[in-house]
Parts: structure tokens; sequence; C-alpha cells
């Protein structure tokens, strides 16, 4: 059974829609506590496999020279993502008592995670009580996830030593303030702006940094000729499919786990609009490409499956099947259109990150406000601005003091050569002559 001081934290906390500490404990043999605190660690699990579904993703839709560079990105952005979220990233995004409002900006509760292991994890709305280090598991995983986002918008020219130290520093500094103005009950989410599980403090956060990146590099060589758009073509279709697959799969935890338990409805509800948003993404882009290009092109509606995922992920908790069907088609629509925008404004994004994470985090977020009439279209759209003013501004400080300290891009003969050769003296496909006009 739930203390009685446990109790009356949740009688004050009635309307909060976000997990909140509390101090106090819980019956470490309640059923409600142990499969609550279950499900969110496997959650956590989930999303960590997200990570390899990025790594193949991204290694699948860029060229062979550059896998061992990628595969090496991505999985050391997890582990300097876990450590700086644990040293300073959890106490920026959750400062304190979740019932005193945090009205500033910023706030920090110390090094390292705090008491996080003396205290529980509470839903306030729904009593949910969970274990504190799987809380921070969890949250460490959407950090981390954060950056990895950064990754293919830069791929293929940015030096790793540059993409490394700016994964570090967003995820630890940047990416956990923004968080904490919404999950850590922080100005906006006493406006009533609504993130469930990341449209915006996650994807478009991560989404503005890959922008601001994209854009202080450039494009890759060859990509622009005169007035000519030149495709650079992936080296691994089946790979990259395959990273979608892993991706889908690891939503359901990215989505889910956000419920902060195993309740039935809510959860299979949540997993549900996760799945048709999906879907309807995927479908729209198979049509649309087969108009817009003439031919059913397959990394289009890779990331129109992505995009859907992206868009429902603000309000996925919020939904009937009717609205989660339109997020899920104006995702896919928007990937469609938008990666050959990009390219047409000069912008290389060799994975379609843009399109996906920034374009559908955006529409996302909004579509909270379009479709449920318990919030403020206005108050989403502030949110919006705001995380992408700073988020934006944030990372183009980080990468320009990177741009003219230690440099920011590869050499033009790496470039040519490949970053695999160039940064890691080794190749992906040892024993493959690898040719390339680039």
């Amino acid at each position: 059974m739930i203390s009685t001081s446990i109790r009356v934290c949740l009688l004050l906390s009635a309307t909060a829609a976000s997990p909140l500490f509390a101090e106090g404990t819980v019956s470490l043999s309640s059923l409600d506590y142990r499969l609550n605190t279950l499900w969110l660690l496997l959650a956590a699990v989930m999303i960590f496999l997200m990570h390899l579904g990025f790594a193949t993703l991204e290694s699948g839709l860029t060229r062979a020279k550059n896998t061992v560079n990628i595969l090496f990105k991505n999985l050391s952005v997890l582990a300097l993502g876990v450590l700086g979220y644990t040293m300073s990233g959890y106490s920026l995004m959750f400062q304190g008592d979740p019932l005193e409002p945090v009205t500033s900006w910023i706030g920090f509760a110390g090094w390292g995670p705090g008491a996080v292991t003396e205290r529980v994890v509470l839903n306030g709305a729904e009593g949910y009580a969970v274990s504190g280090w799987s809380f921070l598991l969890f949250q460490g995983m959407f950090a981390a996830t954060c950056a990895t986002i950064v990754s293919g918008a830069v791929a293929e020219r940015i030096k790793l030593s540059a993409f490394l130290l700016f994964s570090f520093l967003y995820v630890s500094l940047v990416y956990p303030v923004l968080g904490s103005w919404t999950w850590g009950h922080g100005w906006l989410y006493s406006k009533g702006f609504t993130d469930f599980a990341g449209s915006t403090v996650v994807h478009s956060v991560g989404g503005w940094a890959a922008l601001s990146g994209a854009l202080i590099l450039g494009p890759r060589l060859g990509k622009y000729v005169n007035s000519t758009v030149k495709p650079i073509i992936g080296h691994n279709l089946p790979l990259a499919t395959l990273g979608v697959f892993m991706l889908w799969f690891g939503w359901f935890g990215f989505n889910g786990g956000s419920v902060f338990s195993r309740g039935p409805e809510i959860l299979s509800r949540v997993l549900f609009m996760t799945t048709l948003s999906a879907a309807a993404g995927l479908t729209t882009a198979i049509f649309l490409s087969w108009i817009v290009v003439g031919k059913p092109d397959l990394t289009i509606i890779l990331n129109g499956a992505l995009g859907g995922l992206v868009g429902i992920t603000a309000g996925a908790n919020l939904y009937e099947l009717t609205p989660a069907l339109w997020v899920g088609m104006i995702s896919g629509a928007l990937v469609v259109f938008f990666i050959p925008l990009f390219d047409k404004l000069r912008i290389d994004d060799p994975v379609g990150a843009l399109s996906v994470h920034l374009v559908c985090g955006i529409w996302g977020t909004l579509a909270v406000g379009v479709f449920s009439e318990a919030h403020s279209l206005g108050i989403q759209l502030l949110g919006v601005l705001v995380h992408g003013a700073v988020a934006f501004g944030a990372a183009s400080l980080i990468f320009l003091t990177l741009k003219h300290t230690s440099g920011l891009r590869v050499s033009e003969e790496e470039e040519l050569a490949g970053l695999d050769l160039g940064e890691h003296g080794m190749e992906a496909y040892t024993g493959f002559q690898i040719f390339s006009t680039q």
C-alpha cells in the first residue's frame, strides 16, 4: 500500500500530466510498484535498441566508405549521452520538489542524480509509482536519443572529435534545460504546454541542432553542382530497412514507457495510436512518392514511417482513431515534400533527419492543439518557437566554437577517401574495393 504521505502528494498533484518526484517510500511488496517498474525498465531497454536502429539506418543511407564512422558515432553517443545526463543533465531537468512550480528558465539541483535512489517517481494524475533508478535509466535513454538525431544530418563530413564533444555538451547542458520547462514542471508546463513523449523535447530539439550542424558544415562535396542536385545514394538499403524496423519496435518503449505504468487501457491505447500513425505515415508516403518521384521510393517510405512515429509522440495518449490517422498521414506527406525542399535550399541532410525529426516534431506538437480541445494551439506554438530559438542558438554556439578552435569538418582529401580510412584507419568491408566518384 502507498503510505499516507504519498497519498497526500497524489491528491495535491491530481492535475499533473508528467512524472513527479515525492519523498517517501512505496512498499516493495506492492504488485503495482513492481509491475510498473518492470515495464519502465523494459521500455528503457527497447529505447536502447533504437540506437541500433539509428546506427543501421544511417549507415545504410550513407556510402560504404563512411560506415565505420557512422557506427562509431552512434555507439559512442549512447555512452556519452548517458554519462552527461547522469553527471549534470538529470539535475538540470528535474530540479527539486515538483509540487513547487519552477518559474525560472534554468535551475540546477547539484552534480549527479542526487537522491534519486531514495525517491519514488509518481504520476499524480493516476497514482503510478516506479523506482527512481528505473526513471533515471529511462530518461537517460531519451537524452542519448536526442543527440543521435544530429548524427545523420551531419554525416560523411564532420570530424569525429567535434561530433563527440558536441554531443556530450548538448546532452549535458542544453537538452535537459529545455526538458525542464515541461517535464520538470517548468514555466511552459505551468502555461499548459503538452508534449507527452517528446515530439518537441526530444525530436525537434535534436532536429534544430541537426539543422544548425548541416548549415554550418555545408553540403558534402559534389552534392550540389551549379544549380543541380546530385543524388548521393546510400550503399545498403536492406540495412536501412532493418534500422526502421528496429526504430518502430523501440518506439513502443519510447511512447509506451512514457505512460509510467503497465495500466492496460492507457498503455494499449498509446501503443496502438503509435502504430496507427506510423502505418498512416508510411502508406501516405507510398502514394505520394509514387506521384512525386514517379516510382515508389523505398528511402522515402522508410522516412514516412518514422515521420508518423515522431508526429504521434506528442499526443499518443490523447487521440482517438481519426486524429491519430490525420497526424500520421500529414507527417508522411511532410516527409515527401520536405526532403526535396531541403535539397532545393541546398541544405544537405544525408538521411532525412530534418524532415523526420524537426518538421514532423513541430507538426506533432502543434497537432495536440489542433486535435485536442483541452489544449491551446497558441501555447503549443509558443513551445515550438522557444524550444527552436534556444536549441538552434545553443547548438550554433557550440558548433561555431568548435569550428573556430579544433575544427569542425574533415579535410577534402579525407572526405573523398572516406571517413573510415581518414578518421579510423579501417574499412567496414575489408577485402572489397570501394569506388567513389565523389
